[in-house]
């Protein structure tokens, strides 16, 4: 077997090597067991499951398939009981070890064997958990310092001069907590009016290990006071008794989607492409997604429109972040977001629908922000500092420019496409800019935002820079480079010679935004416009007798990107220029599509001959049919307007009953039935209706789903019930009301409807201004003689917030969440319904239903019976 620092032991191959992970006291273990006999001096204690100090695992266990899943359930176990009480608090003292002894090849299958799970462990806990081999001690402090880091950025001169020690001082220093107010405009007042005046009042004169605490000032440069920061760092934040009804406030708004815990210049690229709800938007690099939010944000400005014409595409390479980036979108609940997984310098280009024929999608707006070796991150993440070397900018650079010519293909003409990364080497920022610019001949600029952001403090790009080796090398030009080292160091890493086309490209437009000046991370930005088609995708129009090969044989252009990429047929673009070359491929391709035996409708993964796949296998998306009986009784149980989009109802099952139903936008639609053989979606639409088991006991075997309520209430002319501030409370601090609870207004409208599910609307008086000012749509259950909403824990906490009541606690047995007005009363809940009533019930939605993401546990608590 492998040892963790990659070394292999001498001697046969029977005989087992023994890895340890042990704490930094020396080894006392109190019990262990030994699966087989160990060869590390420890006596056998059988195959017995305690709550163990040591682990073994001997060679006279046979390393069968069977028995290695009986020695990882084994650790699996013991991890369980030791990481919560040792390693996730370093404080405690650790007297632990796990020992691995196998076989050194062949003992087991590769990703299963104790190296992996040494490497998983060491790589999860890497401050607690420590090898045996030549180091007993834990990881020491990482030093900020790395002189060949200062000696390059010096020699380049990003930082003006008499300002070097601010800017390591900055480095040096953590980096400050920012957090961005999200969601739809009156929601996100709403926010910003509880944040300023209940939390922020609360951290006046308050004092956190000695630090005075800062009350949150606002980012001078971001629109409407949706942005602030604060000198309190995240591990403060966290940690502070003091602070904790504050970061409840942030964790629980940020789970809910209505706050996101970003970086101050992250925020940035999103604003400086100027979105307006009608653009078609591709996020090439999208993951973890908070840049990707905040386009949502913006295509739905106009909270009254619940279809924007616009839609987002948020793509990456990664398929495990991809889930993640699904999860942030999932949070503001939009139907125009789809989140696919390609390589970015490679994604596949897409075609629409436009009244009956195929053509090329092209994007309004493109953010490229690409991945790169990240310097500017050493406030947050100090691994760069003992890590950096020009290397990792060497080879990045490379990538980074096949992203950005991919985008710039892409792009539309007339869109704008904006450059970033969290570096601030000019390799991996003005080189690649450059280098695009210069061969575009012409088809794209760099745009003057200079007046976009005011108060937003930065450098302009530089137009003079050198190339520096991991061992100190310095180069000016490409041609001083010798042969050794052209596979390192490429031409597009330079800047241009020609000094009239240097300053033709306008590289001081670049934005490079510096810690000190703002108190910030490294940043740098670059706003391109595209102005026609790139140099290779022009062509003329052909003749109509030609066969599709001599067509494709002569649409090759010899202008190609650089680096010797040729340039691919596939790609081919510009509207004005194509004659009738792009038409006869759409058509081409939609010929081929219409010969095979795909089914209408159904829009699943890629063939996997056709692309090779990686991560989980998804679900395909298959809309529904217009003659589908599933719908009528919904469209008539909820009295939709004849305007409702039925067609982009979708569902992510081809057999079985359709347990839920999702929407997208018509713009969505267009592109999922038109690119299902081309591209892997990993994930789109919003839930809007759920099944009930027992539905069919009622009209309407579908209820609604919170998710997407504010996306179907337009449509809604039925079973709306409207409410008051009073009633919102009781119905989220109580689990099934009775109906004497509410108002005589809510009791009017409700009892003379089916039981089954209803719409709970709160509109605002605008003659109480001390009243929530946001409307509020929430999804609810009409009983016999009660009302319940299927609402998730923190959006009920989120408008109990805005109500100003303070969430306290839950009882959960009742399921009544406590608050600042419910607190001081005892005895059983009011709304606790008496066992004779309760014969005889129907039941609504069943228990899987309940637990869906709907309606969390803390809101449906285990064991409550069905609403009445």
């Amino acid at each position: 077997m492998d040892r963790i620092n990659g070394r292999r032991q001498s001697g046969s191959h029977s005989t087992p090597q023994c890895t340890k992970l042990r704490s930094t006291k020396s080894w006392q273990p109190t019990s262990e067991v030994s699966l087989g006999d160990s060869q590390c001096g420890k006596e056998q204690k059988g195959h017995r499951f305690l709550p163990w100090k040591s682990i073994v695992v001997g060679k006279d266990f046979p390393l069968t398939v069977a028995n290695l899943e009986l020695a990882w359930v084994a650790l699996a176990r013991a991890v369980a009981l030791l990481l919560p009480s040792g390693l996730m608090d370093c404080g405690k003292s650790l007297d632990w070890t796990l020992v691995l002894a196998t076989p050194r090849r062949g003992s087991s299958s590769p990703g299963q064997g104790p190296t992996s799970f040494l490497r998983y462990l060491t790589a999860q806990h890497r401050a607690c958990v420590h090898t045996c081999q030549g180091w007993e001690g834990g990881y020491p402090e990482i030093v900020k310092e790395n002189k060949l880091f200062e000696h390059y950025y010096q020699e380049l001169k990003i930082v003006p001069e008499g300002e070097w020690g601010q800017f390591m001082d900055a480095l040096r220093e953590p980096l400050p907590a920012t957090l961005r107010i999200t969601g739809y405009k009156s929601h996100a007042k709403e926010i910003l009016h509880c944040l300023k005046n209940k939390y922020f009042k609360e951290l006046e004169d308050l004092e956190v290990d000695g630090q005075k605490v800062e009350v949150p000032q606002p980012l001078s440069w971001y629109p409407e006071e949706l942005a602030w920061h604060t000198n309190l760092s995240r591990k403060i934040l966290r940690k502070s008794p003091q602070l904790e009804k504050f970061h409840q406030f942030l964790v629980s708004e940020t789970e809910s989607g209505n706050i996101s815990r970003q970086e101050a210049v992250s925020m940035i690229p999103p604003l400086l492409l100027s979105v307006r709800p009608h653009h078609k938007i591709l996020d090439m690099c999208a993951a973890p997604g908070s840049k990707t939010t905040q386009l949502i944000e913006m295509l739905h400005a106009d909270m009254n429109v619940p279809f924007p014409e616009g839609f987002v595409i948020a793509n990456d390479v990664d398929n495990k972040r991809c889930y993640l980036l699904v999860h942030q979108a999932k949070r503001l609940s939009s139907p125009c977001i789809m989140v696919v997984n390609h390589d970015a310098s490679s994604i596949p280009r897409l075609q629409i629908d436009v009244d009956g024929r195929k053509e090329i999608l092209f994007y309004d707006r493109i953010l490229c922000d690409v991945p790169c070796s990240g310097d500017g991150t050493m406030r947050k993440n100090i691994d760069v500092w003992k890590k950096w070397t020009t290397l990792n900018s060497l080879q990045l650079h490379g990538l980074q420019l096949r992203i950005a010519t991919r985008g710039a293909e892409q792009l539309a003409e007339g869109g704008r496409m904006v450059y970033s990364t969290c570096s601030l080497n000019p390799i991996e920022d003005e080189a690649v800019i450059a280098s695009l610019l210069e061969k575009s001949e012409g088809a794209l600029e760099l745009a003057d935002v200079s007046d976009e952001l005011p108060g937003l403090k930065w450098m302009p790009g530089i137009t003079q820079w050198k190339v520096m080796t991991k061992d100190g090398q310095w180069f000016t030009d490409w041609d001083t480079v010798p042969h050794s080292r052209h596979t390192q160091i490429r031409p597009t890493m330079f800047p241009p010679k020609d000094p009239e086309k240097l300053q033709a490209m306008h590289l001081e437009r670049c934005l490079r935004i510096l810690p000190h000046h703002q108190n910030t991370g490294g940043f740098f930005v670059a706003v391109l416009v595209k102005k026609s088609s790139m140099p290779w995708n022009k062509r003329q129009p052909k003749l109509q007798g030609k066969s599709a090969e001599t067509r494709e044989s002569t649409q090759l252009s010899p202008a190609g990107p650089a680096e010797g990429k040729p340039a691919d047929p596939s790609k081919l673009e510009s509207p004005s220029f194509t004659g009738t070359g792009d038409t006869e491929i759409a058509h081409a391709a939609e010929d081929l599509e219409n010969n095979g035996n795909k089914k209408d409708g159904v829009c699943g993964p890629p063939p996997s001959k056709k692309m090779k796949l990686f991560g989980f296998k998804e679900d395909p998306f298959v809309f529904i049919p217009e003659d589908d009986p599933l719908f009528p009784p919904i469209e008539k149980f909820y009295a939709l307007a004849p305007s409702f989009p039925r067609m982009n109802l979708l569902t992510r099952t081809t057999e079985g009953k359709k347990r839920q139903l999702y929407m997208v936008s018509k713009e969505l639609r267009n592109v999922l039935l038109n690119n299902s053989e081309k591209m892997k979606v990993i994930n789109t639409g919003i839930k809007v209706w759920c099944r009930n088991n027992s539905g069919e006991e009622f009209d309407c075997a579908f209820r609604l789903a919170q998710e997407g309520i504010y996306t179907l209430y337009p449509f809604i002319n039925s079973r709306i019930i409207t409410v008051s501030m009073e009633d919102v409370k009781i119905l989220l601090t109580q689990e099934n009301p009775f109906f004497r609870k509410l108002s005589s207004e809510t009791y009017s409208q409700a009892k003379d409807l089916a039981k089954g599910s209803v719409v709970l609307k709160y509109e605002p008086d605008s003659a109480n201004p001390d009243a929530l000012q946001c409307p509020i749509v929430l999804c609810g259950w009409r009983g016999k003689a009660s009302i319940r909403t299927f609402v998730p824990k923190n959006e009920r906490l989120h408008y109990l917030r805005m109500m100003g009541l303070e969430v306290l606690g839950e009882k959960k047995k009742e399921g009544v969440i406590l608050t600042n007005e419910s607190a001081a009363s005892t005895g059983q809940p009011e709304n606790e319904v008496p066992e004779e009533q309760r014969a005889g019930e129907p039941n609504s939605p069943d228990a899987e239903e309940a637990n869906s993401p709907d309606v969390t546990a803390a809101c449906d608590p285990a064991g409550v019976q069905p609403p009445r």
